[in-house]
């Protein structure tokens, strides 16, 4: 069998590592064609000289400039792409058979999008893409005559437990009732309500259950990416967001779960590792070995599950009222969300001023139909400048304090 070439975009987010490792234990089913990073040339480098892809691509191109220098120290025979063209190549290379999209926010739709045209299978990781242009991208996929599946455990788990004929984003599934989206509740799921205005960054990027990159743990901490979950789920599974609900489920054992009209529930269950959810889909519809550790159920010894609190989590109330919106008003609640965080992961915001950022945004900004690309960045571009000057009121009132 010819090993299947590789594309990972964000290779040394964990997401990237851990297909990595994955592919590692794989040697004769996949080869790395390229890897992608953002600015970490150190981490790059060391997963160039360690699995030898062919192409090496850095977003920033002083980056990519100080990689190919270190490469050729190196005497590594690889070549070294820069910028949105060279993300784009990477994913749409003919000797690329799929593509794990795991750059993080925005800067990961248009090489995602580039895979979905060249009918890659693609391994999607980057919900942000589904988010901002679901119509669009899912077109792409059908017309590209792409393979569209679920790395995130949630959606994954979902996929899981769907009918064996169903293929994500091809229509709904026969006897499916509703889906269970479970969600772990993050660091603040007991915290008083006055306490969280004065969380640091720090305490909101140690998730108690799953290793994530720091803007993806501000998300969980907020259950905003558990409401990027849900305007996901609606476009994978070609159901309304009134058919997901969101359950709280402090272990983090059942991954998600699936409701049928027969009364039966079936879920996904398995340790908290994104090993397994790759996994799967690398090899899907076969199972290939992960390296993560079976489940001890009699060690977990109990499941609960608790519906989530709007008032402590209002940024899951926006996400389901930016999906009943329609149209860019889900690209706006991303930027929103996007730059919001990243102000408070710099102390430039409150923890609690992230809904705030995204709430006064999506007012501010019109819902157009999100009928092109083009719309649809225009709208992100204006949601970005908008939520960044509601960033900067908040910040001087806070000084003036």
């Amino acid at each position: 069998m010819k090993p299947q070439g590789i594309t990972i975009l964000g290779a040394t987010g964990s997401i990237g590592v851990s297909t990595l490792d994955v592919v590692a234990r794989n040697p004769a089913r996949y080869r790395v064609v390229a890897l992608t990073a953002n600015r970490d040339i150190d981490g790059l480098l060391r997963q160039c000289l360690a699995h030898k892809p062919r192409y090496a691509v850095m977003a920033d191109t002083d980056a990519a400039e100080q990689l190919a220098q270190r490469l050729r120290d190196q005497a590594a025979d690889i070549e070294v792409l820069a910028g949105a063209e060279g993300l784009q190549r990477v994913a749409s290379l003919e000797e690329v058979d799929c593509v794990m999209a795991a750059i993080v926010g925005a800067a990961g739709l248009m090489p995602v999008l580039e895979a979905a045209r060249s009918g890659k299978r693609i391994l999607l990781a980057n919900k942000e893409a589904l988010v901002m242009s679901g119509a669009l991208f899912m077109q792409q996929v059908h017309e590209g005559g792409a393979v569209l599946l679920p790395v995130d455990s949630e959606h994954n788990a979902i996929f899981q437990c769907m009918p064996p004929s169903f293929v994500p984003g091809a229509g709904t599934a026969d006897g499916v009732s509703r889906i269970l989206l479970t969600a772990s509740g993050g660091p603040f799921r007991l915290t008083p309500l006055e306490q969280l205005a004065g969380i640091t960054p720090e305490q909101a990027c140690a998730h108690p259950n799953w290793d994530m990159g720091r803007k993806i743990s501000v998300d969980s901490a907020t259950m905003m990416n558990k409401g990027l979950e849900v305007i996901e789920a609606c476009w994978l599974f070609s159901t309304d967001a009134s058919q997901v609900e969101v359950v709280i489920h402090p272990q983090s054992v059942v991954h998600s779960m699936v409701q049928y009209r027969d009364g039966s529930v079936l879920a996904q269950l398995g340790n908290p590792d994104m090993r397994t959810p790759i996994a799967h889909c690398l090899a899907w519809p076969e199972r290939i070995e992960a390296g993560v550790e079976p489940l001890d159920i009699v060690g977990v010894g109990r499941l609960d599950f608790e519906a989530p609190d709007l008032v402590r989590f209002p940024c899951l109330r926006l996400a389901q009222e930016a999906w009943r919106a329609g149209g860019t008003a889900s690209a706006v609640l991303n930027a929103a969300n996007e730059i919001a965080v990243e102000a408070f992961l710099d102390g430039h915001l409150a923890f609690t001023g992230i809904p705030g950022v995204i709430e006064a945004t999506l007012s501010h900004i019109g819902v157009e139909e999100a009928a092109t690309l083009e719309v649809i960045l225009d709208a992100d571009q204006r949601a970005r400048e908008y939520a960044g000057s509601q960033v900067a009121g908040a910040f001087h009132r806070e000084v003036r304090a």
